[in-house]
């Protein structure tokens, strides 16, 4: 079982700046995928980015040119940050870990963007 928590939200108003991390129990080298999706109220979870086994990173058109999904290798920890926040912004945040045979989700971390 892999086990990934993420930590590192909290309240910060429009046009600042969030790093978020998650930290994961396995390598990171041993993950199909590793990424952030988000769940606003009353909305679905989305896709933030995603970096895969080749290395690519893909980011949601709504987030490219803000965030910058990074990984530590060594210290088994991805982030993201985040700059030029929105209120559009304000959800709960999940670090997600694909590999062989396993889905892994943390328990959310709550970003609220303030006018």
């Amino acid at each position: 079982q892999v086990h990934v928590a993420e930590s590192g939200g909290g309240l910060v108003q429009a046009g600042g700046s969030l790093t978020l991390s998650c930290v994961t129990s396995a390598s990171i080298f041993s993950f199909n995928a590793l990424g952030w999706y988000r769940q606003a109220p009353g909305k679905e979870r989305e896709l933030v980015a995603q970096i895969t086994e080749d290395g690519i990173t893909n980011y949601a058109d709504f987030v490219k040119g803000r965030f910058t999904f990074s990984r530590d290798i060594f210290k088994n920890t991805a982030y993201l940050q985040m700059d030029s926040l929105e209120p559009e912004d304000t959800a709960v945040y999940y670090c997600h870990a694909r590999g062989a045979g396993f889905h892994s989700w943390g328990q959310g971390t709550q970003v609220t963007v303030s006018l």
